[in-house]
């Protein structure tokens, strides 16, 4: 007697609720703001008509908050990137027996609210903040510092430390990976510390380094809160295309705007991944 086995069909049948969620949460808004950057406003009304104007618009207005935006994406990516594999690589071959606790420290960071976490920072970085009580009271500076908030620098150091525990996570998996017997016999061998971090370590953990720089190129790209509260209304997109969602009621130029960054960031982190990938190549 033969027994009957569900196949690969009836099983594909269970994915098709999370395909449904998916496509009506995430791929139809996305396609509706599509539509939508290709219409006009006039007299605050929305008129179904296909224009590329607002596209156009963005580049000859926005050009200057584009490029700045990419420049802080592309800063904050890179230290957090650095940061995050400095982070990983000291609690998975250096700290021994404390590698666990490190790791849920870091890790616990993730539980706290990202409202509560740029306001916590916009008290460390103000002008009576903890930072500058430190150094004033260390005598390293006479007078406090008022670059820490509201500023470039305030955005990067918030986003930083926000970005910097997602980061941690897939880098840390890929060393996680990597027996110490292998650098050991590595070393045996002649190989220096530079040698084995260009030739072991970088090339097998290429995968995890590129998706935390990736996570964070692209959430910093599209951020609008953290500019807003620390960074004293910084010239990044997001800023301005939440402007247009909500005081301009222009959602056609609000699109348009979110387009234009999303495709100009996935073909930079495209440009990106491939020169990474390539230089970790051994």
């Amino acid at each position: 007697m033969q027994i009957l086995r569900p196949g690969a069909d009836s099983r594909n049948w269970l994915l098709l609720p999370a395909v449904l969620v998916f496509a009506g949460a995430f791929v139809a808004p996305l396609l509706y703001f599509l539509v939508i950057s290709c219409w006009s406003v006039r007299a605050r009304i929305m008129r179904p008509d296909f224009t590329l104007k607002n596209y156009v618009a963005t580049w000859v207005d926005y050009y200057d908050a584009m490029a700045s935006t990419l420049l802080i994406a592309l800063a904050i990516g890179t230290l957090t990137t650095v940061l995050a594999f400095g982070f990983a690589y000291a609690i998975r071959f250096k700290c021994g027996r404390f590698e666990a606790p490190l790791l849920f420290l870091a890790l616990i960071t993730l539980f706290g609210g990202y409202l509560v976490k740029i306001y916590a920072w916009k008290s460390i970085l103000g002008r009576e903040g903890i930072l500058n009580q430190a150094l004033t009271g260390l005598g390293i500076i006479d007078q406090p510092l008022d670059a820490l908030l509201y500023s470039v620098n305030g955005v990067v150091i918030t986003l930083t430390y926000f970005l910097l525990p997602f980061a941690i996570l897939p880098i840390y998996g890929n060393l996680r990976a990597i027996s110490p017997t292998t650098i050991e016999a590595a070393r045996d061998l002649g190989a220096g510390r530079w040698a084995v971090m260009r030739d072991i370590i970088l090339p097998q953990c290429d995968k995890g380094i590129v998706i935390a720089f990736v996570f964070a190129f692209l959430i910093t790209a599209g951020d609008y809160v953290t500019p807003r509260f620390v960074g004293g209304g910084a010239a990044m997109m997001g800023h301005f295309i939440e402007l247009q969602f909500s005081l301009g009621f222009n959602w056609p130029m609000g699109s348009a705007m979110a387009f234009t960054v999303m495709g100009v960031s996935l073909a930079l982190v495209v440009l990106l991944r491939s020169l990474l990938v390539r230089s970790l190549r051994p």
